[in-house]
């Protein structure tokens, strides 16, 4: 499937996978090659975002997301402003949209928003002048988790057509494995998803993914198996008896990674709760890109705000 890549992103907002184009999400992803190489300069610093100012505004826990922004903030020379809700005016009522009124007040750049509440950035988009980077929103998209995946998984195979994807775990609250099927679907990959029954969400067909109550079948000649964890915080009580059966039937062991393809890539989008949905050998074993996938984060990170931008602004030595 041929895919032109786009010139320029569409709009000022970066809020989900959904509405972007495929030569939108190329445009990323071949933006992101370029900036990967920064990370290994003696000096990991470009002038391409100076004057310009980020709001990391995360109203949920957050250490990867997170970090892996201020880091590509930083390496671009912007200014940033770090907003916690515990130690926020939040935490005496304030409404969302006050709080990014106010500050709008302060006249950022960019808003990079991780909140509990699904459609909170697409809300602070249609409010806001400044560009919203959706970070994770409820149980609905984590767009640069994907496009990161996405970029991870294009280093190691060349591209994304023609590759089958397991996604495995806790389907019903994952915003990573909706923002995945989305991207991966529309480059080409077929996205297979697994999980317990109590773990599907109503409806999962419509997302256009083969779908599985089983892991054995959903693995076999997979090129790339990626496990979520057991979202809790999300769930009033365990959709199933104990974390000890869920490993014994839905962990990726190394007997079941035999199953898939030998040259199979393992990843996770973390945190990973080791003994629940991934065994430690398997985690750190040779074909887990775990790490990688961080590694990749901070790239289609600056990839996102370098186009935000304009894309008009020069890198050092470019």
């Amino acid at each position: 499937m041929a895919v032109e890549t786009a010139k320029a992103l569409s709009g000022k907002d970066l809020v989900g996978i959904a509405p972007l184009e495929p030569g939108e999400i190329r445009l990323i992803l071949e933006t992101a090659e370029q900036f990967l190489e920064i990370a290994r300069r003696p000096i990991k610093k470009v002038p391409t975002l100076r004057g310009l100012t980020v709001v990391n505004l995360f109203m949920e826990p957050s250490t990867r997301t997170r970090f892996s922004f201020e880091v590509a903030e930083k390496r671009l020379s912007a200014d940033t402003l770090n907003f916690s809700a515990s130690t926020s005016s939040v935490t005496k009522g304030e409404t969302l949209v006050d709080t990014a009124r106010n500050l709008m007040a302060m006249a950022p750049d960019f808003i990079v928003i991780r909140h509990s509440r699904s459609g909170a950035p697409h809300r602070l988009a249609k409010l806001v002048p400044a560009s919203i980077v959706n970070a994770g929103d409820g149980i609905n998209e984590h767009p640069t988790q994907a496009l990161l995946d996405a970029f991870t998984m294009m280093r190691r195979f060349g591209g994304l057509e023609g590759l089958t994807v397991t996604i495995a775990g806790d389907i019903r609250h994952s915003r990573v494995a909706r923002s995945n099927t989305f991207l991966l679907t529309k480059l080409g990959a077929k996205v297979r998803l697994a999980a317990p029954a109590s773990l599907l969400p109503l409806g999962v067909e419509a997302l256009g993914a083969e779908v599985h109550t089983r892991l054995e079948p959903a693995i076999e000649g997979a090129d790339v198996v990626m496990m979520l964890r057991i979202q809790q915080e999300r769930q009033d009580r365990l959709n199933f008896p104990t974390q000890r059966e869920y490993y014994d039937f839905f962990a990726l062991t190394p007997e079941r990674l035999e199953l898939a393809a030998p040259h199979a890539l393992v990843m996770h989008p973390g945190p990973m709760n080791r003994g629940v949905e991934i065994d430690s050998s398997v985690a750190d074993g040779p074909r887990s890109v775990i790490l990688e996938q961080v590694t990749n984060g901070v790239a289609i990170r600056m990839a996102i705000l370098y186009l935000l931008a304009g894309g008009h602004r020069e890198a050092a030595d470019s």
